[in-house]
């Protein structure tokens, strides 16, 4: 199945499905969150709660920015930009990657880029969901959208250093 060429298609656009399924299921059924809850799990639907000092709930937050709400004041730009990434990165994707085990990892922030995009046209800003409390640090809210770029921008990395070394 990996030697299909449209592998890393499909796996992107299991990726928007599932991301903006998610994004739906949190901003029509659960109740966006308020700073003034100070219990868990903070107006959303908690997973678990102190599992070995991890907290995990799924929360609506809204983000007008870039990572952790960056730039807030600046979302037509950062609209701009995204939409000129995501181009940039599907014409280099298709047209000028040389390196077959890129593939997947430009599918998922390909296709997690475009999901922040389809939230500023859906809702007017991007919904994340994910909340993790690790050994009492708040870590930011994320979605999928979020969790596949990171994904994919590590596997580039890790690839990316694992040629230089075997190049040398």
């Amino acid at each position: 199945m990996l030697k299909n060429r449209f592998f890393p298609i499909y796996i992107g656009i299991f990726i928007l499905i599932a991301d903006q399924l998610s994004k739906y299921l949190t901003h029509t059924f659960i109740p966006l969150m308020r700073y003034d809850w100070v219990w868990y799990p903070y107006g959303g639907i908690g997973i678990f709660q102190n599992f070995y000092g991890i907290e995990f709930s799924i929360s609506h937050h809204i983000n007008r920015g870039a990572a952790w709400g960056i730039f807030s004041n600046y979302q037509k730009p950062l609209l701009y930009g995204r939409i000129a990434l995501i181009s940039l990165l599907t014409c280099y994707a298709f047209f000028f990657n040389k390196h077959r085990n890129l593939n997947i990892p430009l599918a998922l922030v390909i296709a997690g880029a475009l999901g922040n995009v389809l939230d500023f046209f859906f809702y007017g800003h991007v919904v994340d969901m994910l909340h993790f409390i690790l050994w009492n640090y708040d870590f930011p809210v994320f979605n999928v959208a979020d969790s596949s770029i990171f994904i994919g921008i590590s596997w580039l990395l890790i690839a990316s250093n694992f040629e230089k070394k075997l190049a040398a």
